[in-house]
């Protein structure tokens, strides 16, 4: 939205994308309806019409906007503090139990797939978060390139990029078994591969 809300408007913006994220991750993307996002919000049609005048998509797309940055959010402050092998061993601590304690309400998980393939504007939302996370860690591996716990041969825009994608896997497998060992082993392997390149 580019046009100024009022605070009590973005409150009521807040509630309503709020109340999408609780039925996309009860429902699925498929089976949210835009009727039970009113009743969950306590909002009439005008008002979303009002925020959301483009219906559905737009409101995923909000979704999708504050999912993303919750990703980030959620892994500070450690996520921006990897200058040491014990700030590494917080962000991973804190990374895994974020993911094992919302199980299988990442609203995320599903948008990265069903509407990043359909949807452009979602995609670049999703873009920019993998880009954002990426430049995190490799800062943190710069930092720790820069005072010689890390060798300069490793290519930190890379090992960023394994990682997160090691994560993302480790997700999916947990997501679908129930066990945590895939995603602890990918975040432990990669960090352990880091250590060993020191």
């Amino acid at each position: 939205m580019t046009r100024t809300l009022t605070p009590k408007g973005e409150q009521t913006r807040r509630r309503i994308v709020t109340g999408a994220t609780a039925e996309l991750r009860e429902r699925g993307i498929d089976q949210v309806r835009l009727e039970d996002v009113m009743a969950r919000a306590g909002i009439s049609k005008s008002q979303l019409f009002h925020y959301f005048p483009e219906g559905k998509e737009q409101l995923l797309l909000a979704v999708v906007q504050q999912e993303a940055d919750q990703v980030i959010v959620d892994q500070q402050p450690y996520l921006s503090e990897l200058t040491s092998w014990q700030a590494w061993q917080r962000w991973r601590d804190l990374l895994i139990d974020r993911y094992v304690s919302q199980g299988d309400r990442c609203a995320l998980r599903g948008l990265l797939g069903d509407m990043g393939r359909r949807a452009p504007a979602a995609r670049s939302v999703l873009t920019d978060l993998i880009d954002r996370w990426q430049s995190s860690i490799a800062t943190g591996i710069l930092h720790m390139q820069a005072s010689g716990q890390i060798s300069a041969d490793v290519d930190a825009r890379q090992a960023a990029a394994a990682l997160i994608a090691g994560i993302q896997g480790g997700v999916l497998l947990m997501s679908s078994t129930g066990r945590t060992e895939y995603l602890e082993s990918a975040v432990d392997f990669a960090i352990d591969n880091l250590k060993r390149a020191g």
